[in-house]
């Protein structure tokens, strides 16, 4: 066992959370969960840096070399700007047109996120937190959504396929033309105060009483009464 490993400077250690983008920091960057949004890089040596979690939205990433650079759960947006022929949507971070089916994101802090045009196919969301997200037009068919929040979340379009829902929080969702009716289960999903409900209301009331009557703690309501209420109803407060 060699004897000549340098001790760690605990009292110069920062968490990756706090890294910010240095020219100058040498060998791979652990910048895990640090926000970077908003920010011309200079041309950064990040091959296979670490920078999962992290938040790039807004910021100039184009001078970079993002040669086996970890981005799941990355965050971007349209803004965010690429190296030339870099393949973003199958990086592994999430944003617009991000090719993610099949991914775990279980849990994930995904609110105000712009996810148009994204494949979210098989995709495990359940307890992710999609609050005011946008996901007009995703396909969603075969994702677990069992537990997730996409309260305000505009859904104007989504193919939710034969999701799993099960106590789901719609509650205030933008549901318009969105497809619903072949959904696997949503034993407790709150769709109280959702816009563009009365297109499927009349199918999902058709479904098992063990569903419809399911009372979901966080919400308190069950979903026979969440789909019943007019629209104008809210329980958000």
């Amino acid at each position: 066992m060699s004897t000549n490993a340098q001790p760690l400077a605990l009292q110069q250690w920062e968490p990756p959370e706090l890294t910010k983008p240095d020219a100058l920091n040498p060998g791979p960057i652990d910048a895990r969960g640090a926000d970077w949004s908003g920010q011309a890089l200079p041309a950064l040596d990040l091959t296979k840096a670490k920078l999962c979690r992290s938040d790039l939205r807004g910021s100039d990433l184009s001078q970079c070399n993002l040669d086996g650079t970890d981005l799941r759960l990355a965050r971007y947006d349209a803004a965010t700007r690429w190296p030339e022929n870099f393949n973003h949507c199958e990086s592994g971070a999430v944003g617009p047109g991000a090719r993610l089916s099949g991914v775990y994101l279980n849990n994930a802090d995904l609110r105000g996120m712009d996810l148009r045009g994204s494949v979210l196919m098989g995709t495990y969301l359940s307890g992710s937190d999609l609050s005011g997200a946008i996901l007009d037009g995703v396909r969603l068919a075969g994702a677990d959504l069992r537990q997730a929040v996409l309260r305000g979340a505009s859904c104007l379009g989504t193919r939710f396929g034969n999701a799993q829902l099960d106590f789901a929080d719609l509650r205030g969702a933008e549901l318009t033309d969105a497809s619903l009716e072949n959904v696997e289960s949503l034993r407790g999903a709150d769709f109280t105060g959702a816009h563009g409900v009365e297109a499927f209301r009349g199918a999902l009331l058709q479904r098992e009483p063990e569903e419809l009557d399911a009372w979901n703690p966080l919400t308190r309501s069950t979903t026979r009464s969440s789909l019943e209420l007019p629209e104008q109803a809210s329980s958000m407060e």
